[in-house]
């Protein structure tokens, strides 16, 4: 039971960045903009939350640059897709390359350092729910956690709530499925793909801010390590919905979990196969989903506002 209890609470936190991105990268593709660069953003993200909880003992200051930074990148993506009309695939390409040597080319001259971490830094205490967190099993998973995983939790019902049940979440939706009726109804196009990328982009970056700073207190070059595209996945795995955004990443936050596990028992199968199972099990989902997806049906489509 101790040991249940012990992996549930480890899938939970290994699936709240992809929980962050994801639900971020839901409200872009429902406005219709497909970002290929979360895995860029959400390095982006862990080193500056990183360098500002390094030098100025700050988690939360951490964490909100991380956000503010990848929605700058964020908005430099809408102005070349949205403004400009590039090809979103290409344009997502570019920001993982940038992400990854931009983030590899500052850890090593801020800090010095030609490979591995520069030095540690304070995580996330773990906050522990009195009488709660003594129920059997999901005590633990749910209540003996820290403020990015309760918060993630929040966001879910929070992200459902917002894309179904109010006007902005209807413009969303409609721009993604028909830019044209939703200019034709008054609404700036333009102007509502901003705002989702922009928001996706924050999501991102606080997403990847969790590494450093509730996980492994520290920044490794490339420590996301294909969560983003993860992300992506668990976007068209729970069909757009912000709600089942949280059952998906519960699944691969539970495969993380697991394959760590299993390294510790000392199977006598090498370790990278272990490493492996997350991303298997990505590829499974995709394979299972193939031909049952609702995607948007204005996705990654550029379109002119009528004057």
């Amino acid at each position: 039971m101790e040991l249940v209890g012990s992996l549930l609470q480890a899938a939970l936190r290994m699936a709240t960045p992809l929980i962050y991105a994801a639900i971020g990268e839901t409200y872009n593709e429902r406005a219709g903009l497909l970002n290929l660069g979360i895995e860029g953003l959400m390095l982006i993200g862990a080193l500056t939350a990183y360098t500002i909880a390094f030098f100025y003992q700050s988690i939360l200051l951490g964490v909100l640059g991380a956000a503010v930074v990848a929605g700058l990148f964020g908005l430099l993506f809408a102005f070349a897709t949205v403004t400009l009309k590039a090809n979103q695939v290409i344009i997502g390409t570019a920001l993982n390359l940038i992400g990854l040597g931009m983030t590899s080319y500052v850890h090593r001259m801020l800090f010095n350092t030609l490979a591995g971490s520069a030095g540690n830094v304070q995580v996330l205490p773990t906050l522990r729910v009195p009488v709660l967190k003594d129920i059997p099993i999901i005590g633990p998973a749910l209540f003996e956690q820290n403020l990015l995983v309760y918060l993630a939790l929040l966001l879910t019902p929070i992200a459902g709530f917002v894309l179904y049940k109010t006007s902005l979440g209807l413009a969303l939706r409609a721009v993604g499925e028909h830019p044209k009726a939703t200019a034709t109804a008054g609404l700036s196009v333009t102007r509502l793909r901003y705002g989702a990328m922009v928001f996706a982009a924050m999501m991102a970056g606080i997403g990847g801010a969790y590494l450093p700073v509730a996980h492994a207190n520290t920044f490794v070059e490339n420590m996301v390590a294909g969560r983003g595209f993860i992300a992506l996945a668990i976007v068209v795995f729970s069909r757009w919905n912000p709600v089942n955004v949280l059952w998906a990443s519960l699944l691969f936050g539970f495969t993380f979990a697991l394959q760590f596990r299993l390294q510790i028992v000392n199977l006598r199968v090498a370790y990278q196969f272990l490493q492996i199972l997350p991303y298997v099990v990505t590829l499974l989902a995709m394979v299972v989903l193939r031909g049952q997806t609702a995607q948007p049906k204005a996705l990654a489509v550029p379109y002119t506002e009528q004057v």
